[in-house]
């Protein structure tokens, strides 16, 4: 069984109402809860040989939703801090980003335009252990869109619930408060080589 983080640290993060911060940490507990039950039902569907039944394969494609919305959600909350906006310059993550998209401003750049888009989803750089490359890409679904053998290592929700009650339409400036709250010193400990 799978238990909710807790991230109340991030109450009173600046740029983050503690409303909406309330609002998000039920949401994924609900992801929490809903993954615990479909595993509950996967494991009863099997001790009766249910298995190879419609019904399992769609628990089966709803557990996709459910876990990847529990997953993204606790790397989302861990790689912000309230002690965001720190100095990167000593960090190895910085020197990665420099050597692969030339500066740190034109990965930021790049990154903000892909959370600009219109739609909802998530903005993911992930690490590729194959080739030891970055790649910012854009998820539009929990469960569909990401980059086979690659690692999440910063994560940004531009689903509406993440800023619709503190910035309304302003996606531009919940971008800008996330910056401030990314902590760099999570995000490097999260590449592999």
């Amino acid at each position: 069984m799978y238990e909710p983080q807790n991230f109340d640290r991030l109450l009173g993060l600046e740029g983050f109402s503690d409303q909406l911060l309330k609002n998000h940490f039920t949401l994924y507990q609900g992801y929490v809860t809903n993954t615990n039950k479909l595993m509950d039902e996967l494991r009863a569907l099997a001790a009766d040989e249910k298995l190879a039944t419609p019904a399992a394969s769609e628990l089966r494609r709803r557990l996709g939703w459910e876990w990847n919305g529990m997953r993204l959600h606790e790397l989302y909350f861990g790689n912000m801090s309230a002690k965001g906006g720190m100095d990167t310059s000593s960090l190895p993550i910085q020197q990665k980003i420099e050597s692969q998209f030339g500066s740190m401003e034109a990965w930021t750049k790049d990154f903000k335009a892909a959370g600009a888009m219109r739609g909802i989803g998530w903005v993911i750089l992930y690490h590729d252990r194959a080739t030891d490359k970055l790649v910012n890409a854009w998820i539009n679904e929990h469960d569909a869109g990401h980059l086979a053998g690659s690692t999440p290592i910063l994560l940004m929700d531009v689903f509406e619930h993440a800023f619709m009650l503190d910035y309304g339409l302003k996606r531009a400036d919940y971008i800008e408060a996330f910056f401030k709250a990314i902590d760099w010193g999570a995000v490097d400990g999260r590449r592999l080589t």
